[in-house]
């Protein structure tokens, strides 16, 4: 018993200095901006609670970093919009960092890299690859007007065209994935963490086919020249070295089953 108090007092001690050692934003309200559009990332549960692996990162990096989170909601296209003009201090979608992204606002480091899979119904026979999807123009896609997704959709799958009639829009990535269970489409592409977190909710329902598509790494976003991205990317490289983010990804990709 006195050992393991010990040790206990050993990591509460380990645990107050590597707090000491993160940037004190003294308690500063800062307002973060997220769709609740896509699990298991963020998005509403059963009972219509916010929840996902980055309102669970978020709140660690607000603990570590002593800053107080104020929630906003907002739609994927005006999200980007609305942070670079000041309207929020933070966004969180599953944005992937991209180059002509940056223009407009700051990234932090990436919190997670994904690739991008194929999602279709749990019995699709029809196509097992991109090749095989994009020959038989009957088939139809998913995808929410600029994103990744949709741009991975156009140039690795399609012809290039971003007008092609087979290239159904959504608002949602949600609406996309409702869509594709009730047969309105035939594939739905996206990250790998969010395709098997659907997966693995939908009991046989739906399954991911081919091989990656390539390789994102998501970051949170800020205004240009925010203050924040360094303190941010403080508390980023902590929870990566503690072990904290591979606890959210068992929690939230392994042990979660969306709609529970």
């Amino acid at each position: 018993m006195k050992l393991t108090a010990a040790f206990a007092g050993v990591l509460a001690l380990a645990a107050t200095a590597a707090f000491a050692d993160m940037p004190d934003l003294s308690g500063r309200e800062v307002t973060v901006v997220t769709e609740n559009a896509y699990p298991p990332l963020q998005f509403l549960d059963s009972a219509g609670a916010a929840v996902g692996w980055e309102y669970d990162a978020m709140a660690e990096i607000a603990k570590r970093l002593n800053m107080t989170v104020k929630y906003e909601n907002s739609s994927w296209d005006a999200m980007i919009p609305a942070v670079s003009e000041g309207q929020f201090d933070i966004g969180m979608t599953g944005i992937t960092i991209r180059d002509d992204r940056k223009e407009k606002v700051d990234f932090s480091d990436a919190y997670m890299r994904s690739e991008m899979v194929m999602l279709v119904r749990g019995d699709e026979e029809r196509f097992a690859d991109g090749p095989s999807f994009a020959a038989n123009a009957d088939l139809l896609m998913a995808a929410q007007p600029g994103t990744t997704p949709f741009y991975v959709g156009v140039y690795e799958v399609l012809d290039g065209d971003e007008a092609n009639p087979r290239i159904k829009l959504f608002e949602t990535f949600g609406a996309g994935v409702e869509a594709l269970k009730a047969g309105d489409v035939d594939l739905v592409l996206t990250d790998g963490t969010s395709g098997n977190g659907y997966v693995a909710a939908s009991d046989g329902g739906l399954k991911i086919v081919g091989t990656p598509l390539g390789a994102e790494d998501f970051g949170f976003i800020f205004p240009k020249g925010s203050d924040l991205v360094a303190p941010v990317n403080a508390a980023i490289a902590e929870l990566k070295a503690d072990g904290t983010f591979d606890a959210l990804n068992k929690k939230w990709f392994l042990d979660y089953k969306m709609g529970e």
